[in-house]
């Protein structure tokens, strides 16, 4: 049955949305089915938040109405992701065994009545999981309908009470080996926090003043593993019913609570939820560098879009709508980058509960709705179009590590205004508006082959990272360096050597002093002769620099570091490495990445129409008009739209809110 299901399903794209039938009456199944079919649905994830259903009273299971459901599915050809319901425990397990319940930071029991309300390290959460998930696993594995597993969902639960405690002291003890080590990594020499017994350890608890930035590190590293945990115990009860069909788990993107670095080699297909708000105009550059960040977890393997609104959401304080252009756009943009799978939030719209008014496939105003037309209409689409092939080729990688977004959100630093996504996202949207598309990889990933490293923030830099971007560099790649890069180590001690540590030798230049700027202060910033850069700001941060080797571009022209160098490289080994002891202006920071870019031989196209996506996939360029107004874009040779079939040479006109995918004619 699934050799005959994946022949069914081989080559297309899969489309479809989160169903919940256990909120509606049976002869809606039925309905919602038929209209799933007439509307290019091909995968409906069920059971995420069914616990409450599939098991109503300790022990007592009512999986007959999953299986019914699995069975109208594939009866329409169908796939289904199955989850696991183990995401919103039911009443009765937070009732009897209040442990399984989340503490917070300062020590409140939280109650069940929502969702997400369970304790990671409870043993009786556990053992109940690996109970219903047995269950669900006897009655389900090998159902023709399912295609794919979904163990939980958005993992990222965070609790302080005392079980979590001991399962903390227990993850410490593996890493750190005995006090005396956890003493050193945490500096505990500070404040007089010095551990004479285990026992003394706690989470980072509600505390009178700023709490231990080291102890708050590991912390989130726990509590990533602890999750991690719970994830895998799930897999392996599938995996030992089912050996073949994949296993994942929805990730949020740009998410603090999860080091999903670690978390994807275990998932077989990367999965994303997404939502970008329509208020924000910045939001669609968010979304590239989202389904860039997933492309580059999955590092080859199939990553999917399961989560998205079609229109509005539910949870912001003012819900702005999509229309369905932007929709249709949003969808081609995640396939452009890489998806192999668009899913949404959710098939119909729920009557009842927090999400009622977020939007749905199928809204209640039915099918004959602008919007659910819309729906069939991107489907058809999507289906004739069928799997893009072939990869996301880049030449530039922008440096991305959780620890170090997490050390860099510490209380306790110069400033915390150097916010670290601010500044990724500034960087990324540079590349991104000329038309250089990137791979989102850390520091631990193979960096070979990549002409330039783009590492906005780089304020954790270990000694193992270090080693392998000096290697990039020796090997012929453009590392570029922002500012207070290279300060901390992977317990957050400063480094004790010149700054940016391990780099400054190969960069020919030292940071002496960070000198955060007044908010009010906009500092000029000078090219040097010969850099072909125009004049800019410096805003919110300064750094005093001693280039004693080091190529100097700008320097600052007032403000605490008056004269002194702000952007400086240097030429090292095969490669090169520039350091920004500043925050440049936009106009400025595009004029320096890009000229990074050239010196690295990174293919750019500058030339190319504002708010106009460009990207390839395999033998495909996508182009997506973002921009209020028509736009035209010059084409190297004539190229076929495979949307349209239309031919287009010399140069193709954008509608706003068009969608090419174009193809080079056959020969």
């Amino acid at each position: 049955m699934n050799a005959a299901r994946e022949a069914r399903t081989a080559g297309r794209t899969w489309f479809g949305a989160d169903w919940n039938p256990e909120q509606w009456d049976r002869e809606v199944w039925r309905t919602d089915v038929e209209l799933m079919v007439a509307a290019g649905v091909n995968l409906a994830t069920v059971g995420v938040f069914s616990w409450s259903s599939l098991e109503p009273r300790p022990g007592k299971y009512t999986l007959d109405w999953l299986v019914e459901v699995l069975d109208l599915l594939a009866e329409h050809g169908i796939d289904a992701d199955l989850a696991t319901p183990t995401a919103s425990p039911p009443p009765w397990l937070g009732v009897r065994w209040p442990e399984t319940r989340t503490v917070t930071e300062t020590g409140v029991r939280l109650s069940h009545g929502s969702r997400n309300h369970f304790c990671p390290s409870s043993p009786v959460y556990r053992e109940r999981c690996r109970a219903v998930v047995a269950e669900l696993v006897r009655r389900c594995a090998g159902h023709p309908a399912v295609a794919l597993w979904h163990v939980g969902n958005e993992y990222g639960q965070v609790c302080f009470c005392d079980l979590c405690a001991e399962a903390f002291r227990r993850w410490l003890q593996r890493r750190h080996g005995d006090l005396d080590t956890l003493n050193r990594a945490w500096g505990t020499a500070v404040w007089s926090q010095g551990y004479a017994a285990w026992e003394e350890v706690l989470p980072p608890r509600a505390a009178p003043y700023v709490v231990n930035p080291a102890q708050r590190l590991d912390f989130r590293r726990w509590t990533s593993d602890a999750l991690l945990e719970l994830y895998l115990e799930q897999k392996e009860l599938i995996r030992a019913a089912d050996p073949t069909t994949p296993i994942t788990t929805n990730a949020m993107g740009f998410f603090a609570g999860v080091d999903y670095r670690r978390w994807t080699p275990h998932l077989d297909v990367v999965s994303d939820d997404s939502y970008p708000d329509p208020a924000d105009p910045a939001s669609v550059v968010g979304s590239a560098m989202t389904a860039d960040l997933m492309r580059g977890l999955a590092d080859g393997r199939p990553w999917m879009l399961m989560e998205q609104a079609w229109s509005t959401v539910s949870w912001r304080e003012h819900n702005v709508a999509k229309s369905p252009a932007r929709m249709r756009r949003e969808a081609f943009q995640a396939l452009a980058r890489g998806a192999d799978g668009l899913c949404w939030f959710q098939w119909r719209q729920a009557a009842d509960g927090p999400e009622r008014f977020h939007s749905a496939l199928l809204p209640t105003a039915g099918p004959d709705t602008r919007q659910h037309r819309a729906v069939r209409a991107l489907g058809a689409e999507v289906a004739a179009l069928g799997r893009l092939p072939g990869a996301v080729p880049a030449e530039v990688a922008v440096l991305f590590d959780w620890p170090s977004w997490w050390a860099h959100s510490e209380a306790g630093l110069p400033s915390a205004r150097l916010r670290p996504l601010e500044q990724l996202r500034r960087w990324y949207e540079v590349c991104w508006r000329q038309g250089t598309t990137v791979d989102l990889r850390g520091g631990g990933d193979d960096l070979a082959g990549y002409r330039a490293l783009l590492a906005p923030t780089a304020f954790l830099l270990d000694a193992a990272t270090r080693e392998r971007l000096t290697a990039a560099v020796e090997g012929g790649a453009h590392l570029v360096l922002g500012p207070f890069s290279g300060v901390v180590d992977e317990h957050t001690r400063l480094w004790q050597e010149p700054v940016p540590a391990g780099l400054a030798g190969p960069l020919g230049a030292r940071v002496e002093e960070h000198l955060p700027l007044p908010d009010d202060a906009a500092v000029e910033l000078h090219p040097e002769p010969g850099t072909e850069l125009p004049a800019g700001r410096a805003l919110l941060w300064a750094e005093w620099l001693r280039a004693e080797q080091a190529e100097v571009w700008l320097r600052f022209a007032g403000g605490p570091a008056d004269g002194g160098p702000a952007v400086v490289s240097r030429g090292w080994g095969r490669g090169r490495v520039t350091y920004l002891g500043c925050v440049p202006d936009d106009a400025l920071l595009a004029a320096v990445l890009t000229r990074c870019l050239g010196l690295a031989g990174a293919a750019t196209d500058p030339g190319h129409p504002d708010g106009v996506e460009v990207v390839r996939r395999g033998g495909d360029l996508l182009l997506l008009n973002h921009a209020d107004g028509p736009r035209r874009y010059r084409l190297a040779e004539p190229m076929t739209d495979r949307l349209t079939g239309a031919r287009h040479a010399g140069s193709i006109e954008l509608e706003p809110d068009a969608v090419r995918v174009l193809t080079k004619e056959d020969l």
